[in-house]
C-alpha cells in the first residue's frame, strides 16, 4: 500500500477521486432536496456528446463536455421553467438528445475513438493525467466556491421555491447556477465514476446521511464524507485487484454504506424526541436563512 503512494498514477487517480468525492455529493445535496435526482443521469448524457465532439474535432474531450454539458444545463432549466413541460419530460427529452448526439457523432468520429469512450462511459481513474487534474481542480474549486458564496440562497431555492420568490432572491438565476454547477461536477466525476454512474455519486451519499442527520449543513458534510470514503475505498479496490473497475467499486460502496445507515438511522432516529412536522421545521429554517 505505502508503494502505491510513490507511484504517479495513482496520486494523481487519489487526487480525482478526493475532489470527486467532495464535490458530487455537495452538488448532490441541493439536487436531492429539489427532488431533481435524476438531473445528473440527464446531464451525463449530454455530456456523452460533448466527449463525442472532443473526439471528432481532435480537441480535449473534457473542455468540450464542459462546454456542452452547461449548454444543455441551461437548456434544460429554460425549458422546464419556461415551457409547459414539467421536469421529468424535459429531463427525459436530455436522456434522448444526448444520447442520439454522442452515437452520431462518435459514428463519424476518426476510427478507435469507440475504445477511448468506455473510459468516459465507465470511468477510468488510473489513467487520468496531470492535464486531466489541472481540468477536474479548476472545476472544482469553481463548484466548491458556488457552495460557499451561494450556499444559503440555493437551500431556501431547494426548500421553497415560492418562499425565495417572495423573498426578494433571484429564482431564475438560481435555478440556472444549480444545473450549471451539476454540469461541472458531472464533468468533473466522468473520469472517475464514469457518466453512466456519475449521478449515483451526486445522489447516494446525500440519501446515506439524510438517513443519518435533520440539518442542511450537517447532512451535506456528511454526505460529502461518504463521497470521499467511497470514492477513495473504491480506488483502493481497483487498485489492489486489477480485475475490479474503479466506477462500479466506488458506487457499490455507496449502496454498501446506504444499507448500514437505513439500520444505524433507526436508532438514531429513535433516540430523538419527537418534533413538529417536516412542513413546519423546513418553513423555521427558510425564515432563519432569510433573515
Amino acid at each position: 500500500m505505502i508503494e502505491l503512494l510513490d507511484k504517479q498514477f495513482f496520486q494523481l487517480a487519489l487526487i480525482a477521486a478526493l475532489l470527486v468525492g467532495l464535490c458530487a455529493p455537495a452538488v448532490g445535496t441541493f439536487i436531492v432536496q429539489r427532488k431533481l435526482a435524476l438531473l445528473g443521469d440527464g446531464i451525463g448524457h449530454v455530456a456523452l456528446t460533448g466527449v463525442a465532439l472532443g473526439f471528432l474535432t481532435g480537441t480535449a474531450p473534457v473542455l468540450t463536455a464542459v462546454a456542452v454539458s452547461v449548454i444543455g444545463a441551461v437548456a434544460i432549466e429554460l425549458v422546464r421553467a419556461r415551457g409547459r413541460t414539467s421536469g421529468d419530460v424535459a429531463l427525459a427529452l436530455l436522456f434522448y438528445g444526448g444520447i442520439a448526439g454522442g452515437v452520431m457523432l462518435m459514428g463519424i468520429a476518426p476510427g478507435g475513438s469507440n475504445a477511448k469512450l468506455n473510459s468516459y462511459l465507465f470511468g477510468a481513474i488510473a489513467s487520468v493525467t496531470t492535464e486531466d487534474i489541472w481540468i477536474i481542480g479548476a472545476l472544482a474549486v469553481a463548484v466548491i466556491a458556488v457552495v460557499v458564496i451561494f450556499g444559503r440562497e440555493l437551500f431556501v431555492l431547494c426548500q421553497d421555491e415560492e418562499m425565495a420568490r417572495a423573498s426578494g432572491l433571484p429564482v431564475r438565476f438560481l435555478s440556472l447556477l444549480i444545473a450549471v454547477t451539476a454540469a461541472l461536477t458531472v464533468v468533473i466525476a466522468m473520469r472517475v465514476v464514469g457518466l453512466l454512474l456519475v449521478s449515483a455519486l451526486m445522489v447516494i451519499p446525500v440519501a446515506t446521511s439524510q438517513q443519518l442527520t435533520r440539518g442542511f449543513r450537517s447532512t451535506m458534510g456528511l454526505a460529502m464524507l461518504f463521497g470521499v470514503i467511497a470514492a477513495v475505498g473504491g480506488l483502493l479496490s481497483s487498485t489492489l485487484s486489477a480485475r475490479v473497475p474503479p466506477g462500479a467499486a466506488i458506487v457499490l460502496l455507496a449502496l454498501c454504506g446506504f444499507v448500514l445507515a437505513l439500520g444505524v438511522g433507526k436508532f438514531v432516529r429513535r433516540g430523538r424526541p419527537r418534533e413538529s412536522t417536516v412542513s413546519e421545521r423546513s418553513s423555521m429554517r427558510v425564515e432563519e436563512v432569510t433573515r
